[in-house]
């Protein structure tokens, strides 16, 4: 019985379906057979399984009820949704294609059984959305009683609500979203997944760390290299600030870096990794999808938007370290040679998937596939070599099947994840569609253009201010994207400037007040205020504000790749940093002068970013270019780190 209980138990049973999820997926990859669709009916509900059985297994099921109360639950969720998938199995064709629009009592029951499920668990992973979507099933059903005309509708049924939701496959739970996710999204998440399976991730911070950290006002900037790094594949400003930030964190406030600092820095940086392609935070891949482009068009744009806010991310550590940190030489701990191999393995694989989109010409998921094959090759290679060669000591005790169990359930538990956000997302826009709300909220922005398009903006930005408090940037990114980019596009906005507009504005989201996950992470890592971490970061991230209206006028940043976009993209960035020097910088020790001086830059910040003619554009640029230079010299000779201000007492007893 025990040797039973050994085999089949929730752990062996939860990698048995992570081995089905992990290489269904990879057969998929390579052959492409069934399509997207099929696929996604096929894996929703595995994906569930997965979920159930991870909650099961961490006591996060129903922690409230006792362990016999959730085993009988997780039970039936399995039951449930195996049935879905023999149904799906069977039905698929005859659901498609011969019932589409007629949907007999047992298609409503499957229907049924999923749209419940999917809502339960995303009121334990993602209650906002829930709420959400509870708020919009009741306006489908009572709309023809809101005394509001703009809300107003003639009412939908609930079978209408299951069947568009669950039934039709171009939106609801199995839609495009949940098809995104299990396509491009799972390709490139076999990088992050090879990586922290072969704890290549821990070994790229070493390494950056070693090279960066020779010098003590470097420091800070091995938290901003890192986090671009680790962020360009991880997709979550909050992960990647609990990837990285457990050592550059410390790793500060032990160098000067007062914990609130250090954690806005953190904070910072993380929110550039959702920037930083190729993974940029997912929405890349559904913007791709939006615009009916491959997704390297989108890769390009975005490494110049990064561009722009890495350098003032950069320029603003900077001016802090400065002021906070003593200056001197280090010897980082050096880095042992598998590491440094692991972090040359990881850059190859990001420098592949470069050449695979933007040189080879691959698509998005099939250059992730490969990614994900060379990475993970390389990382065998240096595992065989330091272990059966080298017999390298920490090696020794690795074994290679542990090490593809940890890629096959890391790369499981982060897409399951996705799924069900994406499920989830899915009921949402569907009610959205049934109801007619988007047509009705596209009429009033078009509306308001008329009036003015800086009012446009300014209600999309606000409404994306708000979706984003409490949804995740990929969410926000699809809700504010469905409703707001269509309208500023017919009414003559260039799709990408839109789109960008869209996407700038769900990364802001995700550090917006009064909620950030990210800054709630880095705070707690720096054992300080929340509330002050935000709004210290909030200074930092100001570049993206700022670039949501700047692509506006300075349109070659995301419409036209090339040398207009480098243009463009080096008066934007002179205009951002004159901003981040105003929050940061100083040019003297008195206080009035130095506010006047500092104040004088934002005019010809202005000028830069948003002036329509692209002379004075440059000319603005030049002239701030050559001050900041000025700015940043005067700053290093005026400011005195805190650990070198002597106290009252000391400067008394120094005097006598």
């Amino acid at each position: 019985m025990n040797k039973l209980s050994n085999v089949f138990n929730a752990r062996n049973i939860a990698l048995a379906f992570s081995i089905f999820f992990f290489a269904h997926l990879v057969y998929y990859f390579i052959t492409g057979l069934g399509g997207p669709l099929k696929l996604s009916t096929r894996l929703v509900p595995i994906a569930v399984i997965v979920a159930v059985l991870n909650c099961y297994l961490r006591g996060e099921l129903y922690p409230r009820v006792g362990l016999t109360a959730n085993r009988i639950i997780a039970l039936v969720y399995i039951f449930f949704a195996l049935g879905v998938l023999v149904y799906w199995e069977f039905e698929f064709e005859n659901l498609f294609i011969y019932r589409a629009g007629a949907y007999n009592v047992e298609d409503f029951i499957i229907g049924a059984i999923m749209f419940v499920i999917i809502m339960e668990f995303s009121r334990k992973f993602h209650p906002v959305l829930f709420y959400v979507n509870l708020a919009l099933i009741a306006y489908s059903l009572f709309g023809m009683h809101s005394p509001i005309d703009f809300f107003w509708h003639p009412g939908v049924s609930l079978t209408r609500i299951i069947e568009s939701t669950t039934l039709e496959l171009a939106e609801g739970v199995y839609g495009r979203y949940s098809q995104m996710a299990l396509t491009y999204v799972a390709a490139f998440l076999l990088v992050a997944a090879s990586a922290r399976g072969f704890e290549a991730q821990s070994a790229v911070i070493s390494s950056i760390y070693y090279v960066a950290g020779r010098h003590t006002y470097n420091i800070p900037q091995v938290a901003v290299l890192s986090s671009a790094t680790i962020g360009s594949t991880s997709g979550s400003g909050a992960a990647n600030t609990a990837v990285t930030g457990s050592f550059t964190i410390p790793l500060m406030i032990k160098n000067g870096i007062s914990p609130v600092y250090a954690a806005a820095v953190e904070t910072a940086a993380s929110m550039g990794g959702l920037i930083m392609p190729p993974l940029m935070a997912v929405a890349g891949f559904i913007m791709a999808e939006f615009l009916g482009v491959p997704y390297w068009e989108v890769v390009m744009r975005g490494f110049a938007i990064a561009f722009i806010y890495f350098s003032a991310v950069v320029m603003s550590v900077y001016l802090l370290s400065v002021s906070e940190i003593m200056p001197a030489d280090q010897d980082p701990p050096p880095v042992p040679g598998y590491d440094i191999m692991k972090t040359i393995a990881f850059f190859t694989c990001i420098i592949g998937l470069i050449l695979y989109m933007g040189v080879v010409g691959m698509g998005a998921m099939r250059a992730g596939l490969f990614g994900g094959i060379t990475l993970c090759s390389l990382l065998l290679v240096i595992f065989f070599y330091y272990k059966y060669i080298v017999r390298e000591a920490s090696f020794l005790k690795q074994k290679l099947l542990s090490i593809a169990r940890n890629v096959v359930e890391i790369h499981t538990d982060l897409l399951w994840y996705l799924v069900i956000l994406m499920a989830t997302l899915g009921i949402m826009i569907g009610l959205f569609t049934v109801t007619g709300f988007i047509l009705r909220m596209g009429h009033l922005l078009m509306e308001l253009g008329e009036v003015s398009l800086l009012l446009t903006l300014l209600v999309a930005w606000g409404f994306g201010w708000l979706a984003g408090t409490g949804l995740p940037p990929t969410a926000t990114y699809i809700v504010v994207a469905v409703i707001v980019a269509p309208p500023l596009i017919r009414f003559g906005i260039d799709p990408w400037v839109a789109h960008f507009f869209v996407f700038l504005i769900s990364v802001w989201g995700e550090l917006s007040p009064p909620t950030s996950l990210t800054a709630a992470v880095a705070s707690r890592l720096a054992d300080c205020s929340f509330i002050r971490t935000m709004f210290e970061a909030l200074k930092i991230c100001v570049p993206i504000i700022i670039m949501s209206f700047a692509i506006f006028i300075r349109t070659d940043i995301v419409v036209n790749p090339g040398f207009s976009q480098l243009i463009e993209s080096l008066i934007v960035i002179a205009g951002v940093l004159g901003v981040t020097f105003f929050f940061f910088g100083r040019y003297t020790q008195r206080n009035w002068l130095n506010l006047l001086l500092r104040a004088a830059l934002l005019p010809l910040a202005g000028l830069a970013m948003f002036h329509p003619s692209f002379t004075i554009g440059l000319l603005a640029a030049l002239v701030l270019a050559a001050a900041l230079v000025i700015g940043v010299l005067q700053h290093k000779k005026v400011v005195v780190p805190k650990p070198l201000r002597p106290k009252k007492g000391a400067a008394a007893e120094s005097a006598e």
